[in-house]
């Protein structure tokens, strides 16, 4: 028999039986329930739009990733007139997205921002309560059930019942227990983001050890060629000049090494698979989301072989290099070990075999470069789903130094990937514990 929940009438702000269960914490009992009603002032500062000024409007990220601007436009671009002025330190919600957990605090960049009565924000009255210390309340997963129960209307509109989110009770500590709490919390979050940085500056590093190692310029990402453009004519292969960033080409010729095509250095796989001659009830699955930049494999399916997706046709072998041909600068690259020999992957990838004179391992990072990115995006085709084809694939330029040197920069750089992981791997788990402490200090088990 399920256990009898007993709520005291005073606390009855709804009927609901999912709000009343769902609205009710485990509160650490050392801290006093104040509503949130009590801490927050509802800004009612009104602005008509101007249709020749220029805004700012805002987005509120769902899981409390952050208010950012959404963009900056004209007033004569903007439907509704009638808006809101922010200022920066006031708490924002998104009445749809609250139950995703769409809370933050308006930064300083966004001071002045408009947005409409979606996106209700409040005055934190700060001689009570920490912002920090609020917002990370509503960081909770228990908080974020509870902005779900008191969610209201469509699946796809549910909008939080203001009332019910603003007579919620939370715990206040003193304040000077909420920014013991924060300055705890934000040590971690800080060593944290250190980590970040940390991996991503071993990225960068990736990219200009590859570059000192092929003898390649370093080119500026943004750099604005002017005037005439001049390429070797041995190193044209087609005449439309919107295919091809000439930088690229004149970059890879101060190579010291031999330029050649992928296309004439490897073999392209061509293992058929066919769930009707397939004799097994299930097969295993790569499909392109399931590779990772770092960690290669992050998911492999067991699917029935009579429910086999359409795309499911190739099969690989230990050596194999996979390339995510669709939307190729999302680096959907990987080697095949022998944990997938003989599996099945999408048909989204072209498959490239071992030889005994270069390093597909090697091949994997060039393309991860930034010379051989340029090149997958300069030769794909398509605008919903951009995509390189296997022939154009074939026309990417590589520098190729001796098989020895293209062993050692592989191995060297799989080590720094290592370092990468293990940075990106610390950072995460800091960010849990920091979330995890502040929960702790503020529920009971």
């Amino acid at each position: 028999m399920a256990e009898l929940v007993k709520i005291p009438l005073t606390n009855l702000v709804n009927w609901s039986v999912r709000f009343l269960l769902e609205s009710t914490f485990n509160y650490n009992p050392d801290f006093e329930l104040v509503s949130i009603d009590s801490l927050l002032k509802k800004n009612n500062k009104r602005i008509k739009v101007d249709n020749n000024g220029l805004y700012k409007r805002i987005t509120v990220k769902v899981r409390n990733n952050g208010v950012e601007l959404r963009d900056e436009i004209k007033g004569e671009l903007i439907g509704t007139k009638n808006q809101f002025q922010v200022k920066s330190g006031q708490f924002i919600l998104s009445k749809i997205d609250a139950r995703n957990g769409s809370f933050g605090i308006i930064p300083k960049v966004l001071d002045g921002a408009i947005v409409t009565n979606d996106f209700p924000t409040y005055d934190i009255n700060e001689n009570l309560v920490n912002p920090a210390f609020f917002l990370l309340i509503t960081t909770t997963k228990e908080f974020i059930k509870f902005a779900q129960s008191c969610s209201v209307g469509t699946t796809n509109r549910q909008r939080i019942d203001l009332d019910m989110f603003l007579m919620q009770q939370i715990p206040l500590p003193s304040l000077s227990e909420q920014n013991h709490i924060v300055s705890q919390y934000n040590q971690k979050i800080q060593l944290a983001q250190k980590q970040e940085q940390e991996a991503e500056n071993l990225e960068n590093e990736i990219e200009e050890y590859l570059m000192e190692r092929l003898d390649l310029k370093k080119l500026d990402v943004k750099e604005n060629v002017k005037g005439l453009q001049l390429i070797s004519f041995k190193n044209i292969d087609r005449w439309d000049i919107l295919a091809k960033d000439m930088r690229i080409l004149n970059g890879l010729t101060t190579s010291r090494f031999p330029l050649k095509k992928i296309g004439d250095v490897f073999s392209f796989a061509k293992r058929s698979w066919n769930k009707k001659k397939y004799n097994k009830e299930t097969f295993r699955y790569i499909e392109l989301g399931a590779i990772d930049t770092i960690e290669g494999i992050t998911e492999i399916k067991e699917i029935l072989t009579n429910k086999a997706p359409s795309r499911a046709t190739q099969q690989v072998v230990e050596g194999d290099l996979l390339i995510g041909t669709t939307r190729p600068y999302l680096k959907r690259f990987v080697i095949i070990d022998h944990r997938y020999d003989g599996d099945i992957c999408s048909s989204g990838f072209t498959v490239l075999e071992p030889n005994q004179h270069t390093e597909l391992a090697f091949l994997k990072e060039f393309l991860m470069s930034y010379y051989g990115l340029e090149q997958l995006k300069n030769r794909m085709t398509g605008a919903t789903y951009p995509a390189i084809t296997t022939s154009e694939l074939k026309e990417i330029l590589v520098p190729f130094p001796p098989r020895f040197v293209q062993i050692e920069i592989a191995s060297e750089i799989k080590k720094m990937r290592g370092k990468i992981k293990d940075l990106q791997d610390k950072a995460k788990q800091n960010r849990d514990e920091a979330l995890l402490n502040f929960e702790q200090e503020i529920f009971t088990a």
